[in-house]
């Protein structure tokens, strides 16, 4: 396959989107592969270096190419951003969701809820390494599209799993089981922030903290806080 030049003139980049979008709906096994491979390789290098640093430079670097090749895949690092995260930052709350909503209509008690809602925030997080993360991470009011329709049901799913925590929370205390005399919506932070820091440390595969270890840890230290005397 011939390369483009770094900046080549409008006719060549029409030829060139043409070409991208054919090879797209028609490419073969080896080019869906190979596009694959890019949106993995993209995803560390933003979890490396942050979306504003990350260059298309950087990614063709890993990529083993010249950054010229990336464009028969992608229109450019915006696109490759948004197709990552769109893509599996979508799935992954989703899921995420529909496992809550699960979760809290099961007849166990708060603290067996919200323990399972831990175990499945952090293997989920190490399953889907490092899209999560650097999804949470990124300071989205950076990226063009976080006003889109994406985005906004992005906020709008985020929210609902907060509103299934918060419900669990507050059901553990009508029922006694955790204490009353703390402000609910901070705990609901506490739980969220305390997991969702670990895109700072947590590296599935480094050996130096398994994600077992670090559901056990969490919720020993957040329960014997929210556990009544």
């Amino acid at each position: 396959m011939a390369t483009p030049a770094h900046n080549p003139p409008e006719a060549a980049r029409s030829g060139l989107s043409q070409r991208r979008k054919r090879a797209q709906v028609e490419g073969d096994a080896a080019y869906r592969a190979k596009r694959t491979e890019l949106l993995q390789i993209a995803g560390d290098v933003f979890k490396a270096k942050g979306y504003e640093r990350a260059t298309l430079n950087d990614i063709a670097a890993r990529f083993g190419t010249d950054r010229a090749a990336i464009y028969y895949y992608f229109a450019g690092k915006e696109e490759i951003f948004q197709e990552v995260f769109q893509a599996t930052a979508k799935k992954v709350l989703d899921d995420n969701l529909a496992e809550a909503t699960r979760v809290a209509a099961l007849e166990v008690s708060a603290h067996d809820k919200l323990r399972l809602l831990i175990e499945l925030q952090i293997n989920s997080y190490e399953a889907n390494y490092p899209y999560v993360y650097v999804y949470i991470q990124e300071d989205m009011g950076k990226v063009a599209f976080q006003t889109t329709p994406w985005a906004k049901e992005m906020v709008r799913k985020t929210r609902r799993f907060e509103s299934i925590v918060t419900d669990i929370i507050l059901g553990g205390i009508r029922d006694g089981e955790f204490r009353a005399d703390l402000s609910v919506p901070l705990v609901v932070k506490t739980l969220f922030g305390m997991v969702n820091w670990t895109h700072r440390w947590f590296k599935p595969g480094d050996r130096k903290y398994t994600a077992q270890q670090t559901i056990d840890t969490f919720s020993a230290i957040f329960f014997d806080g929210l556990r009544r005397s």
